[in-house]
């Protein structure tokens, strides 16, 4: 069965493209704790955390369209490549500040929002290309590879980010993931697709959008994902922005406690992640989705109440690899349910989705922890999700159904 989690590791594209991958996302996990560190250690404020959270994630919500329209009409490699460009010079940016003691909390915001604009502009062109470099039967897998490699460099770079902050600063993972962005832009130049017909349309990109838009809701198979990854991404997902807040204030672990909380996030996933191809032909892909929304809604609480530090660490394992679990299936399923025709601007909407609920409830809950507490907000959102839950199981057994149909 492992074989069939490592099939599209056969194609050299494909290898390529996820080499790359995880060196950039080992980058960006090192900013991302590094920035954690930074704004918390400087503003004390954990509503900067989730502005900052905001600020990358919320510019999906015209990026993720326009990217997804993009993909239908040009080169998806190109887009890739022209959008990594963007986040290295940003990157470049953030880290001659950080080095040289001139960031502030808002110009951190402002850059947040570049990188965010290209990174979800690019994503949709990085969904689809997955099915131009394996073959048909191996989208899931592939999928679940390109979760692990995520994941992968959710688990080093975290590490190596805590051992450059303990002998420098901050400012040298914001120049590593610098380099990450041009490494990615070079090994582009040798990813080889299969060939793909671009039809020439006469519509305008916007009305591109409005047309995957409408199809993305009128086929059950995709609305249920993007529906569900919504909600996921707005009660339960916040816990991540608040990793940095959870180890400082709470177990007053510093940067040392945010790197091993967040690797542990990433050790899970990365497990999960590999195991997820054979786990879904020995049941369902539904059966997948549904036991890792239920394991992450129970997870998320044992986190939000663990008495230590070892124990959150624990906790987070088994919720990274729930999060990651129910991701790659929601993702799979909008891969294999979309219209071909309309495949890349329906996967841009559950981008979207994803990227503008997750930000919101961020902020939304950065309130709330600074007035109510991290414990007692992080149990209340598991308690909504298994609400959530329990309606759509028992008022609404189509929205689970849909998400088990063939593929298109």
């Amino acid at each position: 069965m492992a074989s069939a989690s490592f099939a599209p590791l056969r194609h050299r594209s494909f290898r390529l493209a996820l080499v790359s991958s995880f060196v950039s996302s080992t980058g960006t996990w090192m900013q991302s704790v590094a920035m954690g560190v930074y704004l918390q250690t400087t503003t004390h404020n954990p509503t900067w955390l989730g502005l900052v959270t905001m600020a990358g994630w919320m510019p999906s919500l015209l990026a993720s369209p326009i990217g997804g329209a993009l993909a239908d009409r040009r080169r998806r490699q190109f887009i890739i490549q022209l959008c990594n460009t963007a986040m290295a010079l940003a990157a470049t940016a953030l880290a001659v500040l950080v080095l040289t003691e001139r960031l502030t909390p808002g110009i951190a915001v402002s850059l947040a929002i570049v990188e965010g604009f290209a990174s979800a502009a690019s994503w949709a062109s990085w969904q689809s290309l997955l099915r131009d470099l394996v073959d048909v039967e191996e989208v899931m897998a592939a999928v679940s590879l390109s979760s692990a490699q995520f994941n992968l460099g959710r688990v080093i770079g975290p590490l190596v980010a805590g051992v450059l902050m303990a002998i420098g600063s901050p400012g040298w993972c914001f120049v590593v993931n610098a380099i990450t962005f041009y490494f990615v832009v070079i090994a582009y130049m040798g990813v080889r697709s299969r060939p793909r017909e671009i039809a020439p349309t006469d519509h305008k990109l916007f009305e591109q959008i409005r047309h995957g838009a409408l199809t993305a809701w009128r086929t059950p198979g995709t609305r249920s994902p993007i529906v569900l990854v919504a909600v996921v991404a707005f009660t339960l997902s916040p816990f991540i922005a608040f990793v940095p807040t959870m180890a400082i204030e709470i177990f007053h672990a510093g940067a040392t406690g945010t790197s091993w909380l967040v690797t542990a996030q990433g050790v899970g996933a990365v497990i999960a992640a590999i195991g997820m191809p054979s786990i879904a032909r020995r049941t369902s892909r539904l059966a997948v989705i549904e036991g890792s929304v239920l394991v992450m809604i129970a997870a998320t609480a044992a986190y939000a109440v663990a008495p230590s530090l070892p124990l959150s660490v624990m906790a987070m394992v088994v919720l990274g690899g729930a999060y990651i679990g129910a991701l790659t299936g929601l993702n799979s399923t909008v891969q294999l349910l979309a219209p071909a025709a309309e495949r890349s601007r329906i996967l841009s909407l559950y981008t979207m989705s994803l990227s503008l609920a997750y930000p919101l409830g961020a902020l939304l809950q950065s309130f709330v922890v600074k007035g109510w507490g991290l414990r007692e907000t992080t149990v209340s959102s598991a308690v909504v999700m298994g609400i959530v839950v329990l309606y759509l199981r028992w008022r609404r057994p189509d929205f689970f159904r849909a998400m088990a149909a063939t593929e298109k």
